[in-house]
C-alpha cells in the first residue's frame, strides 16, 4: 500500500509557480509563498493509486504587484503506481487593505512541484483581472513550504 505523505504534497502544491528559476520576458509580477499544511485525509483507491484531500495556510509576497496576502486553500492530489502526481485546488485569500481575491491552481504532469495558476474571483484591486501565471515549489520540509511564482498581474 502506497500512501502519499500528506505534508509534503499538500504544500508542494502550492500554490502554490514555474518551470525554472528565472522569470520569463511575459512575467510583469513575480513573488513568493509560503504554505503551512493544516489538514489531510489520504484513501487508497487501488494498489498504488491514491486520492488525498487536504487543506493549508497561505502566505503570498511580492514586490510588483498587489499580491501581498493571506488565506487559506484546499485541493487534491491524485498519485498512481508509476509516480506521477497531479495536484488541482483553490486559494482564497486577503491584503491588509480587506481586498480578497482567489485563485485556482494545477500541476503540470509530473512530480506535483509545478503548475499554473488563475484569478477567479477578487474585490478591491483585484476586482475585474485576469491574471494568471506559474507556480514553482522550490523548498518543502514537514508541513513547510516555500515557492516562488510569476505571471501576467495586468
Amino acid at each position: 500500500m502506497r500512501i502519499i505523505k500528506v505534508s509534503s504534497v499538500g504544500l508542494v502544491v502550492t500554490l502554490g509557480f514555474l518551470l525554472n528559476s528565472s522569470t520569463y520576458a511575459a512575467d510583469n509580477c513575480i513573488g513568493h509563498f509560503h504554505n503551512v499544511s493544516q489538514t489531510s485525509d489520504t484513501v487508497e483507491i487501488a494498489k498504488g493509486f491514491t486520492l488525498t484531500t487536504f487543506v493549508f495556510y497561505s502566505l503570498t509576497s511580492s514586490d510588483n504587484s498587489a499580491n501581498n496576502a493571506m488565506g487559506t486553500c484546499s485541493g487534491y492530489a491524485l498519485s498512481t503506481p508509476e509516480g506521477k502526481t497531479r495536484l488541482s485546488g483553490i486559494c482564497a485569500r486577503k491584503t491588509k487593505n480587506g481586498d480578497n481575491w482567489a485563485d485556482t491552481w494545477v500541476s503540470d504532469s509530473g512530480s506535483g512541484d509545478r503548475g499554473t495558476w488563475k484569478l477567479v474571483e477578487g474585490s478591491g484591486v483585484f476586482a475585474g483581472k485576469a491574471w494568471s501565471g506559474w507556480w514553482r515549489a522550490d523548498f518543502s520540509e514537514g508541513k513547510l513550504t516555500n515557492g516562488s511564482w510569476g505571471g501576467n498581474c495586468n
